[in-house]
């Protein structure tokens, strides 16, 4: 009888292990597997000539870009896209080549802070599972229009008032106070919205779905940590989406980008339970609405 239970818990603990190696296993996999493709699809674009002019005071600022909206978004659970979008936007780089740059790069960075939530314990994976399918199925909707349907030219006011709106909802989510928790219904069309603005506008995956979750009371650690992991799926999908029907454009951005948010997103999660969520909020909010503003006065 011992015999059997014994066998039984070692069994359970096999099967337990396993389904947590995947957690991890499954975006390595991915990303070892997009980096391949990439390589393999553009490698005669690239010469080493090539590759060390790249290093220049465009890449650094790129580079600068990728920590400081990894970091925003590891922290906070939301901003990335918005952050890094209207730095790109204001900077003068198009909606088109912005908004494939930072969701290419995203495919990176969302793997690495997803196996970084997950060593620190960050994720509720009923959560995950609920928010992926129809984030993934509404960032493909979302990623197809903008590169194969809208003009970018014609776009880019908006997504410029779209992230003051994202600000405007950023900062009024950190100045609520005494949150009663409720319950979250229809989570399969919160994350499909998401999905699909994240993907039209270049962000809004955090804002919309992290700040509605947290706005009914969630706990704070835990739905970053799983937002953070869905995202993952989300902009592997809306990636892939625009390197199909756009091809990739913007390889100093995307390098820049990713090789920031990579070094950012460990640091990022270690720090999610130690800042003071608030006034960095409000602080992220502010610099999205004059980012924003720069790029609007520019263009009217």
């Amino acid at each position: 009888m011992n015999k059997d239970l014994k066998e039984n818990s070692v069994a359970l603990k096999k099967e337990m292990t396993f389904k947590e190696r995947l957690w991890v296993r499954i975006p390595v996999s991915l990303l070892i597997g997009l980096i391949s493709v990439l390589v393999y699809n553009h490698h005669a674009e690239f010469s080493w000539d090539g590759f060390v002019a790249g290093f220049n005071q465009e890449f650094l600022i790129f580079f600068c870009i990728g920590v400081f909206a990894q970091l925003v978004d590891g922290t906070l659970g939301m901003g990335y896209g918005a952050t890094s979008t209207s730095f790109l936007l204001a900077y003068g780089v198009p909606p088109v080549i912005s908004s494939t740059g930072v969701h290419v790069a995203e495919m990176f960075t969302t793997g690495a802070s997803a196996i970084s939530h997950h060593k620190f314990g960050n994720i509720n994976k009923k959560l995950v599972r609920h928010l992926l399918i129809p984030g993934v199925l509404g960032s493909i909707t979302g990623a197809y229009l903008l590169a194969d349907v809208i003009d970018g030219d014609v776009i880019k006011p908006f997504i410029a008032v779209y992230m003051i709106a994202l600000a405007c909802i950023i900062i009024r989510k950190a100045m609520q106070k005494n949150i009663i928790k409720k319950k979250t219904k229809r989570l399969g069309i919160l994350a499909s919205f998401g999905g699909f603005m994240d993907a039209v506008g270049g962000g809004g995956w955090g804002p919309i779905v992290t700040s509605t979750l947290l706005g009914r009371g969630r706990n704070p650690r835990y739905t970053i940590g799983s937002v953070n992991a869905a995202e993952f799926a989300v902009s592997f999908a809306s990636g892939i989406t625009f390197m199909i029907f756009g091809g990739i454009q913007g390889w100093e951005v995307i390098i820049g980008l990713i090789l920031g948010g990579v070094i950012a997103a460990p640091i990022a999660a270690l720090l999610v339970n130690k800042i003071k969520r608030q006034p960095m909020m409000i602080l992220v909010g502010i610099l999205i609405i004059i980012l924003s503003l720069r790029t609007l006065s520019k263009l009217l």
